[in-house]
C-alpha cells in the first residue's frame, strides 16, 4: 500500500471557532432559508445544497487533546446554548501531511470528534440512515472529502447519511494500557467510531433518518473499520447491515505487539516515561510515526520521507479482547453480527491506483514481472504468474502483476470475508466486483487504468459527474451502484432498477454482481484464480 506522508498545522473549523447565533426569532429574521435542527446537544442551523440540507462539523464526542484526554475513550459533547452555525466543516484528525482534503476543508488537529450529516428533508419521516467509514488506511483521511460528499446520494435516493472524522495513526491507536493502565484501554479510533454510531442512535430522528434501521458502510481502511464494527459488540445495537468495500486490516496484532510499538513511539522521542507521551507536542507524535529524527524539536520543518531518518510506522486496531474481542473474519464471520446482511467486494484493477505514481511498473518485461511478484509472493512468485498466466493468456507482463498485487490482499481478502459469512448462513452477503473498464490511460503511460483502488467512491456517492470524466457508460455505472447501495439499505439487498436481480452468494455458485454500466451476476467469476488463492492461502475450499 503507498506510503502516505507529511503534517498540517492545526485548525479546528473552516473559518476558526464556530459561531453561536443568537435566539430563535432573531436567527428566523437573519437567515430564514436556512435548515434548523435541535438535537440532544443543541440547536444546529445547516445549509441547503443540491437537493439535500447538510449539516456540517456537529460535534459527536467531546475534546480528545492534553494530558487528561489524550488516547483515552472520547467523552461526549458539552451542550451549547443558542444555535451553532454548520455550515463549516470540522477539522480532520492529525495525520501525515499532504493528504487531499478538498478545498475550502480545515486543516486537521488534535481535537477531532466531528461528523457531518446529509438528508432529503426534515419532515419527521423515518429514513434509512448509511453512516460511512472514509478510507485511508487508518491513517489518513477525513469524513468530507468532496468525492464522497453525499448530496446527490440522499437526495436521489431519499437516505440520511453521516460521515465522520475520528482520529486515526498514532492519535487513535498507540496503546499505553499495559505502561499507564486501565485509563487507557486502546483502539480509541475504534471507539470514536462507536461514539458517531451512539450519536445517531440519540440525535438522528431530528434529521429524519431511522436509528431502527442503520447502515455502515466503508471502503478501503474504511471497509477494515466497518469490519472492526462488525466484531465489537459495543457496537453491536447500534446499526443493521453492513458493506465493505476494498477492504485492508485491521490485522492481529495483540496488546503486547501494541505494547512494542509503544516503546518504539517513546524511543524515537527520547522518552523513558510513558506519561510524557500524554504531554508531548502532538506534531512531535506525528514525526516519531513518519519515522522523523527524535531530536529534532517541535516547531522544526518535518523531513519529507525519503530524509527520515527511521522507517514510518503503520498504526492499526489491534485485538484486545474487549474493544474488539477479535480479528474479523480470521476463522469465521463474527457471530456478534450473523444477523445483519453484508456486501462485500472491491474494484477490479486495484492495484493500479498503488502503481500510478510508478509509470515503470507498466510497461514490465518477463524479468520485471518475476522481481515484482517476488516481492509480493516470495519463492512462490513463479507458480503465481504460471497460475495468472493461465487463465489469462493473453495479458502482457504489466497486467499479469496488476492482477496478482490485485489478488493479494485484495480479491482474497473479499472472497474470504464472502466466503466466511455465506458458511454462516444466517443472513445473505452479496458479493460484487466493479468493473468499469475506464479507458483513460494512467498518466505517462499508455495503460487504461479501468476500475482501481478508490474509484468506487465516485460511484457509490454519484460523484462520477463532478470527478473523473463524463463518459456516460462511467455516469450510468455511478448511478447503478449509488442505487443498489440506496436500495440495501432501504431494504436488506441491494438492486437497482434496469438491473438484474442481485442474488445473495452461496458456496455452490459464488454468485457475484459485476457493477458496470449494465451490470451482471457471475457465478464464481475468476474462478480458477479464487482456487489458486484459496489453495495459496491455506483456507478451506468448498468448491
Amino acid at each position: 500500500m503507498a506510503v502516505f506522508d507529511a503534517l498540517h498545522r492545526r485548525g479546528f473549523l473552516q473559518t476558526g471557532a464556530l459561531a453561536m447565533i443568537g435566539a430563535p426569532g432573531l436567527l428566523r429574521g437573519a437567515a430564514p432559508d436556512r435548515p434548523l435542527v435541535e438535537t440532544g446537544d443543541g440547536r444546529l442551523l445547516g445549509i441547503h445544497d443540491r437537493g439535500a440540507k447538510v449539516f456540517r462539523g456537529i460535534p459527536y464526542g467531546g475534546p480528545v487533546s492534553g494530558p487528561e484526554r489524550r488516547f483515552r475513550a472520547p467523552a461526549p459533547p458539552s451542550p451549547w446554548t443558542g444555535i451553532r452555525d454548520a455550515s463549516g466543516f470540522g477539522a480532520p484528525s492529525l495525520q501525515p501531511p499532504g493528504q487531499p482534503m478538498g478545498p475550502g476543508r480545515p486543516a486537521p488537529a488534535e481535537d477531532c470528534l466531528f461528523l457531518n450529516v446529509w438528508t432529503p428533508a426534515l419532515d419527521g419521516k423515518p429514513r434509512p440512515v448509511m453512516v460511512y467509514q472514509h478510507g485511508g488506511g487508518f491513517v489518513v483521511g477525513s469524513g468530507s472529502t468532496p468525492w464522497q460528499d453525499a448530496a446527490r446520494l440522499v437526495a436521489e435516493n431519499d437516505v440520511v447519511v453521516v460521515e465522520s472524522n475520528h482520529r486515526l495513526g498514532i492519535m487513535g491507536y498507540l496503546y499505553l494500557g499495559q505502561l499507564l493502565g486501565e485509563d487507557y484501554p486502546g483502539n480509541q479510533g475504534l471507539m470514536d467510531l462507536v461514539m458517531v454510531l451512539r450519536w445517531v442512535a440519540r440525535n438522528i430522528a431530528a434529521f429524519g433518518g431511522d436509528p431502527g434501521n442503520v447502515t455502515i458502510f466503508g471502503e478501503s481502511g474504511g471497509g477494515g473499520k466497518t469490519a472492526c464494527l462488525y466484531a465489537m459488540p459495543s457496537a453491536a445495537p447500534y446499526f443493521h447491515k453492513a458493506s465493505i468495500e476494498s477492504p485492508i486490516g485491521p490485522g492481529h496484532m495483540d496488546p503486547d505487539a501494541a505494547s512494542v510499538v509503544t516503546r518504539e513511539v517513546m524511543k524515537r522521542l527520547g522518552i523513558s516515561d510513558a506519561k510524557a507521551l500524554l504531554s508531548v507536542p502532538a506534531e512531535a507524535l506525528i514525526r516519531a510515526q513518519m519515522g522523523g529524527d527524535p531530536q529534532s524539536q517541535p516547531g522544526t520543518r518535518l523531513p519529507d520521507q525519503t530524509a527520515s531518518a527511521q522507517p514510518g510506522i503503520m498504526f492499526w486496531p489491534f485485538i484486545d479482547g474487549t474493544i474488539l474481542p477479535e480479528e474479523p473474519f480470521a476463522h469465521s464471520a463474527p457471530a456478534i453480527s450473523a444477523h445483519k446482511p453484508l456486501i462485500i467486494g472491491g474494484c477490479k484493477d486495484e492495484a493500479v491506483f498503488f502503481n500510478r505514481l510508478d509509470p515503470a511498473s507498466f510497461r514490465l518485461d518477463e524479468a520485471g514481472l518475476r522481481a515484482r511478484v517476488t516481492a509480493i509472493a516470495g519463492p512462490h512468485a513463479g507458480e503465481w504468474i504460471a497460475a495468472f498466466r493461465s487463465s489469462r493468456p493473453h495479458a502482457s507482463p504489466s497486467q499479469l502483476y496488476m492482477a496478482i498485487a490485485t489478488a493479494a490482499p485484495w480479491r482474497a481478502h473479499a472472497i474470504h470475508i464472502a466466503e466466511a459469512k455465506a458458511r454462516q448462513k444466517s443472513a445473505p452477503a452479496y458479493a460484487y466486483l466493479l468493473d468499469y473498464r475506464d479507458p483513460t490511460p494512467v498518466e505517462g503511460t499508455t495503460y487504461p487504468q479501468g476500475s482501481p483502488h478508490a474509484s468506487d467512491i465516485p460511484m457509490k456517492f454519484n460523484t462520477a459527474l463532478d470527478f473523473g470524466p463524463r463518459d456516460p457508460a462511467r455516469l450510468k455505472t455511478a448511478q447503478n451502484m449509488s442505487r443498489m447501495w440506496a436500495q440495501f439499505a432501504h431494504t436488506g439487498r441491494p438492486g437497482a432498477q434496469g438491473q438484474p436481480l442481485w442474488p445473495a452468494y452461496t458456496l455452490e455458485r459464488r454468485e457475484t454482481m459485476i457493477i458496470d454500466a449494465q451490470c451482471r451476476v457471475a457465478r464464481d467469476p475468476e474462478a480458477a484464480e479464487r482456487r489458486f488463492i484459496t489453495h495459496q492461502s491455506g483456507a478451506e475450499d468448498i468448491r
